[in-house]
């Protein structure tokens, strides 16, 4: 993740312990002992059931259970490992998790384990009554998504409606004072509708947005030639950055971050030290704290049925199954020559990413996309927008 807000504007929010490894009054102090630690956050995809059925869905999410899901137990079993290993976040994500009946429970076994418990909706269940329950809990985020105004959201989602739920769900959260954010995945098809979406934070009153690039994983594999090109990413990113500034001066708290492209924060930081060498010094030495793609490092992912993988959009490749052995165990066995590489992979880097002078911050980028692009891992990763001059290698 790029906070954009925090890079630019020296905002304190409260993940900062874990993206920058930085003490702070709004940041949880354990949080800075798991990212000295380098201890993963852990997305676990609970379910594979979902009541919408989105064009980019990169778990492939279905309307039915999948037979051989984490049973309860089995799930218990899987966060009490996350707890003793001592990882600093558990995602509950999907599918949709609220078509998961026991996601209550097995969040307060989370909480009450010292994770801290966060939920990736569609938005569209959370009702008053299950907004309350979230509260109950002690969840202390849930990211619901929009890809888009009205129309293009609910064309995404295939399913008329979906809009205006997921936005009455972030209005029950907030109005329980449950802490909500919207995610939105810039892509050719809705990128028309950023400036609007940027424009709903501030009416919303939402207090955080995430703004992902699009990976080639699942379903969304089939929108890879619908990714913005180089100009257009450029282009979506000086918006970006241009409304986290001006959101900064007008003194709204929103936290704007970009997520799955870490060619932003090589962005960010040359824009910066053109106007302002001071604040660009401050940016590059939180970058590099940061070290960029994490898949592997800083985070991982468990699906429903228990397989482990170096992200949710590493579903096509297992390291192992939590039903055989802990998560722990699974994480820091090595014997794997992908998760060995993901762990330690500047020097198996090829193309522009090899030659690249910004390793330090950006760690290869995305390999999963890479490896849908080029069928190679290691390979350059297509979406990077930045210039062979900026990258060092003209």
């Amino acid at each position: 993740m790029i906070d954009v807000t925090r890079l630019l504007c020296g905002t304190v929010h409260i993940g900062d312990a874990l993206r920058y490894a930085e003490r702070s009054d709004a940041a949880r102090p354990d949080m800075l002992r798991f990212a000295l630690e380098k201890k993963p956050i852990v997305v676990w995809n609970m379910t594979q059931r979902c009541n919408l059925r989105c064009v980019h869905c990169y778990a492939r999410a279905k309307c039915q259970r999948h037979p051989d899901e984490l049973t309860t137990e089995q799930a218990e079993a899987f966060i009490d490992d996350l707890a003793e290993f001592k990882a600093p976040v558990i995602l509950f994500s999907g599918g949709e998790p609220f078509m998961r009946e026991d996601l209550f429970h097995l969040g307060r076994r989370a909480v009450a384990g010292g994770l801290r418990a966060v939920i990736s909706s569609n938005g569209t269940l959370i009702d008053e009554a299950t907004a309350e329950k979230v509260a109950d809990v002690g969840f202390s985020y849930v990211g619901i998504s929009l890809d888009g105004l009205r129309e293009t959201n609910d064309r995404f989602r295939g399913q008329e409606g979906a809009y205006d739920m997921a936005l009455q769900g972030i209005r029950n959260c907030a109005k329980v004072g449950v802490k909500a954010g919207l995610r939105f995945t810039i892509n050719k098809r809705n990128a028309h509708d950023l400036p609007a979406i940027l424009d709903l934070l501030e009416e919303e009153k939402i207090g955080r947005c995430c703004i992902y690039h699009l990976v080639y994983a699942g379903r969304g594999s089939r929108l890879m030639q619908e990714d913005l090109t180089r100009e257009e990413s450029r282009r979506a990113f000086e918006l970006i950055m241009d409304r986290a500034e001006d959101f900064h001066r007008r003194g709204l708290p929103t936290e704007i971050l970009t997520v799955d492209n870490h060619c932003d924060g090589v962005y960010l930081y040359l824009r910066t030290k053109e106007r302002d060498e001071e604040r660009a010094a401050e940016i590059l030495k939180l970058l590099r704290r940061n070290g960029g793609n994490s898949s592997g490092i800083g985070i991982g992912d468990v699906d429903w049925v228990g397989n482990v993988h170096a992200d949710q959009f590493w579903g096509h490749y297992t390291f192992g199954n939590v039903k055989e052995r802990g998560f722990s165990e699974i994480w820091t066995d090595t014997s794997d020559p992908l998760m060995k590489g993901l762990k330690d992979r500047k020097a198996l880097l090829q193309g522009r990413c090899g030659a690249c002078q910004w390793k330090d911050i950006c760690n290869g980028n995305f390999r999963v996309r890479a490896e849908a692009f080029y069928g190679d891992v290691w390979a350059q990763d297509p979406a990077c927008y930045m210039t062979d001059e900026e990258i060092g290698i003209a």
